[in-house]
């Protein structure tokens, strides 16, 4: 029984691995809540991977920051699709999932055309679907387990903290991802 188990952990981590906010969640699942924000415009989004940190700020102002998981492979810019790393560089939010199977997800321009052209020069395709978003029961079951650093590339935050971000940003909005 302690086998099987194991078995099933092992592969709700592979699942967990193979794709990040994108994917829509089952049925079942509760409606998010969807906050609503009067506040400042949020004008950048700096996220700051070596810290696992973001920061949402109206100018220079920071207006939120919160701690962050990444890829399963942090260090290091994304190459191509699976590699688990989270890319570096400048983006920006172009969409918006209320059905992630990550509780909520905002996504961004990835792949870049270079991004694209550095995958293809190794063979590879550059993936897609990168995303802020929430845990959801995968992300719990990964920090249970003990993984900082789960995600296939996605930046990762609370639950709580995603229905947050997801009020206050707009598409258009430029996201710096340093190293």
């Amino acid at each position: 029984m302690i086998r099987a188990i194991r078995a099933g952990l092992a592969l709700a981590f592979l699942a967990i691995l193979a794709a990040c906010g994108g994917d829509s969640a089952p049925l079942n699942s509760g409606p998010p809540r969807f906050l609503s924000y009067t506040g400042p415009q949020v004008t950048q989004v700096v996220v700051n991977k070596s810290d696992r940190k973001m920061y949402l700020l109206s100018g220079k102002t920071i207006l939120k920051s919160y701690d962050v998981d990444l890829g399963n492979q942090p260090k290091g810019r994304k190459q191509f699709e699976g590699d688990g790393k989270t890319p570096e560089g400048i983006y920006f939010i172009d969409r918006f999932n209320p059905r992630s199977a990550y509780h909520l997800s905002v996504g961004i321009n990835y792949p870049r055309p270079d991004d694209s052209a550095r995958a293809m020069s190794l063979g590879r395709r550059p993936g897609g679907d990168i995303f802020f978003h929430g845990r959801g029961r995968d992300g719990e079951a990964a920090r249970r387990a003990g993984k900082a650093d789960w995600t296939a590339g996605c930046i990762a935050v609370e639950d709580a903290e995603i229905e947050e971000i997801y009020a206050m940003l707009t598409t258009g909005v430029p996201v710096v991802i340093n190293p």
